[in-house]
């Protein structure tokens, strides 16, 4: 890539997400050298509706799109996200790959393998990190205003939100899971991140299915449309997480329950603690001090309300065009995981905790 020339980027699946991936890349070409130069799906309405919403060339074959590009934002179905990052990755091309970095750990790994081995970087878009009463809870627990985190309570709980029951999202094969591969992983990133990614030893968990194959489900709204393809992943997800540091995580996560949603992180510090909830973006602190006499105090924040989408993309530009492995976002960080939702799914089937492996993973330079 010639560094005086725009940055080219490129969608791989052009969905809702691809497309709100691109909405997001045109409101930052007034601040960033950057072009959106085209875009990828097997699906000619999905390449027709792109070409005509943003007025780039579509193409059938990712090879002929990354032609074109320096970088790419990959947002298709879980399964396909190592095709399309391999053969990015081998091409020395950039990668921004859409949470989860795989559909399965075996898949992973070799997506991980790829990028070690490549001069383009790859970040995995877990893009709560950069909400912005998440930046400022990290930042708390950074200076230590919350001594030593020993536990996180991690809920994304919907009262009935199964995305496109009969497509992708809900055949095993193609997503690698359901709430828990879906929903579960940002629950799992964001609580390992205010952690410090601490090396996770063991899980015991359980998946269930429960609503969303029932003839009966009812709901007042979906996440793209309804398909005629199968449900037999899970719809909800209870998990332990235990740490090598003493550190734990309880986890809840579910695309339906009769319940109001939950989508609230609760950590525990022996200094001070803290409430977030990402769906208002509310923040707490809770503190305790004898000063004067004893008392508590809560503290609210209140942040400015930006994109955390935009904000991971700017991420994603400015390493891309300084050629340097992301510090954030990481392949090794996403490789965690994906160990957490798969010793997850084991445990249940195997009705007892899973240990994970301590082996070192690939490093990338």
């Amino acid at each position: 890539m010639n560094t005086q020339d725009p940055l080219s980027i490129g969608i791989v699946g052009l969905g809702n997400i691809g497309r709100y991936h691109a909405e997001q890349l045109t409101s930052l070409m007034g601040s960033f050298d950057i072009e959106l130069s085209g875009g990828m799906d097997i699906a000619p309405t999905a390449r027709d509706r792109f070409e005509s919403s943003f007025g780039v060339p579509t193409y059938e074959d990712h090879e002929k799109l990354y032609e074109t590009v320096d970088s790419v934002i990959i947002t298709t179905p879980n399964r396909y996200h190592e095709e399309y990052a391999v053969s990015a990755l081998e091409s020395d091309i950039n990668v921004l790959i859409e949470k989860p970095i795989a559909h399965t750990i075996e898949s992973a790994d070799r997506v991980a393998t790829a990028a070690a081995a490549s001069d383009g970087v790859c970040m995995i878009g877990f893009h709560n990190r950069f909400a912005s009463p998440v930046q400022v809870l990290k930042q708390y627990q950074q200076q230590a205003r919350f001594g030593d985190v020993h536990h996180i309570e991690a809920k994304y709980i919907r009262r009935r939100g199964v995305p496109g029951r009969g497509t992708w999202f809900t055949e095993e094969a193609a997503s690698g899971g359901g709430a828990l591969i879906d929903i579960g992983a940002h629950a799992i990133d964001l609580a390992l991140y205010i952690l410090d990614f601490p090396q996770v030893t063991e899980v015991s968990g359980v998946t269930r299915s429960i609503f969303g194959g029932r003839p009966d489900y009812t709901h007042l709204e979906m996440w793209g449309r309804s398909g005629e393809g199968p449900f037999n992943v899970d719809d909800s997800a209870s998990a332990f997480i235990r740490c090598a540091d003493g550190s734990t995580i309880s986890l809840d996560v579910a695309w339906a329950a009769n319940r109001p949603p939950n989508n609230e992180f609760v950590v525990q510090g022996n200094d001070a603690g803290a409430r977030l909830d990402l769906s208002d973006g509310d923040l707490t602190i809770f503190e305790s001090s004898s000063a004067g006499a004893p008392h508590f105090s809560d503290s609210e924040v209140r942040t400015r309300d930006d994109d955390p989408h935009r904000i991971e993309q700017q991420r994603f530009i400015q390493a891309s065009r300084a050629s340097e492995a992301p510090t954030v976002n990481t392949v090794e960080q996403a490789l965690t995981v994906q160990r957490v939702m798969d010793a997850t799914y084991r445990s249940n089937e195997r009705g007892r905790a899973v240990k994970i492996d301590s082996e070192p993973l690939p490093t990338v330079d």
